[in-house]
């Protein structure tokens, strides 16, 4: 691999200078009050240059955390940090490939994935940016798998994949100027899809906001959430697709699999319960599957509005995959009439939450001005095609059948 200088700060902070100062600055309490004096501070006894380079990996590090259980220990940089898999992600990942000794991550990056996929088996890493391409490898080492890594700095599509019986994408959808438009990658997606069409099993990493009728028919189309926040598509070729469509959440890997067709949930009047659904099953189109889940265990649950995947249901519907919510009042969306609803019930401040409205969230928290004590959740939706409001509070546990 050539070095135009684009890595040497790389050397530079493993080099026991530069392990020493990351050190030191991991110690300080830096806050935007005080950086500049620590910054003067630490040029006192190390290269202006430096010190700058080992300020911004501390920044990173910190927020690394929550992807890396090891990221004080390891290198990133801002662009690589934001698109690589978290730890759990790329143990998700590397479940799809058990059966496999070898394989490649493509577009690699700074090795999220990589780390997860090399855990189990010799991997191929491959990004055509140098700087990237180095820092996989040395956070390989720092995860304890570069034994099991070989690291390639080229354009992906410029490699011979012939021995290479699978492989994980994570094409980047952004450059330096901007994201790319919804569906646009670099390699695109065509790319992605030829070579699960020449025999190689293929997982490719998209946005959550993929249009779905993109994917060619056969692949499974997941979608990954982690604490109610949707982070991820992850498209699997028909070699290692086990459904149509999944919604799976983390940490707990649990899911929901479906899309064929099959399931139907009746439209009825809410009753005394709401489920909001994960993301990931709304976005996944499994809140029918979710539904006849619940029902088998619950009893009779329903859908207030063919085109809202809100499930309502007389019992409060307790699962991972949604956060059931109890419904105090029920009324036709009327800003005046919601006021009076909610003074009525003592509320003092609401969490706004809407599906299938178009009502301005910012504008209506402007306009309540509420004076009461209670914390509620404020459902605007659609019921029978109608705007609707609920008022709903969180279930309490002796509203949660055992």
């Amino acid at each position: 691999m050539t070095d135009d200088g684009r890595t040497a700060w790389i050397d530079a902070l493993r080099a026991p200078q530069g392990e020493r100062l990351l050190d030191e600055l991991a110690r300080e309490a830096i806050e935007p009050s005080n950086e500049l004096r620590v910054i003067t501070r630490f040029r006192a006894r190390y290269d202006a240059d430096l010190v700058a380079t080992a300020l911004a990996q501390v920044k990173l590090r910190a927020r690394a955390r929550s992807k890396f259980s090891h990221a004080d220990r390891m290198l990133f940089t801002a662009a690589g940090l934001e698109q690589a898999s978290s730890e759990r992600m790329a143990a998700h990942h590397a479940r799809r490939y058990a059966s496999f000794t070898r394989m490649a991550d493509l577009c690699s990056g700074i090795g999220g994935d990589l780390i997860g996929l090399a855990r189990e088996r010799a991997v191929t890493a491959v990004d055509s940016d140098e700087v990237h391409s180095r820092l996989g490898a040395v956070n390989a080492a720092v995860n304890g798998v570069s034994a099991n890594v070989t690291s390639i700095c080229a354009d992906v599509r410029d490699i011979s994949l012939a021995d290479i019986p699978a492989v994980f994408i994570d094409p980047a959808r952004r450059n330096a100027d901007r994201r790319f438009r919804a569906g646009a990658s670099d390699p695109p997606l065509d790319w992605c899809w030829s070579l699960a069409e020449r025999g190689t099993s293929v997982g490719v990493k998209a946005a959550p906001g993929l249009p779905v009728d993109l994917v060619p028919a056969g692949w499974e189309v997941e979608f990954v959430s982690e604490g109610r926040e949707l982070k991820e598509s992850v498209l699997w070729s028909p070699s290692l697709a086990t459904t149509a469509r999944r919604a799976t959440l983390l940490p707990s890997g649990d899911s929901i699999a479906g899309g064929g067709g099959g399931a139907h949930l009746p439209v009825r009047d809410p009753g005394n319960f709401l489920l909001d659904p994960d993301p990931a099953v709304t976005r996944a189109g499994l809140v029918e599957e979710l539904g006849e889940l619940l029902a088998d265990r619950f009893g009779a649950c329903w859908k207030i509005d063919d085109r809202v995947a809100f499930i309502s249901s007389n019992v409060a519907l307790e699962t991972e995959f949604g956060r059931p919510l109890c419904i105090e009042a029920s009324l036709p969306w009327n800003l005046k009439r919601v006021k009076q609803a909610l003074s009525t019930l003592d509320v003092g401040s609401v969490d706004i939450r809407k599906r299938g409205s178009a009502v301005d969230v910012d504008e209506i928290q402007r306009r309540l001005k509420l004076d009461g004590q209670r914390a509620v959740t404020l459902v605007l939706t659609r019921l029978r095609d109608r705007p609707w409001a609920f008022v709903c509070s969180a279930v309490a546990a002796a509203d949660v059948r055992p």
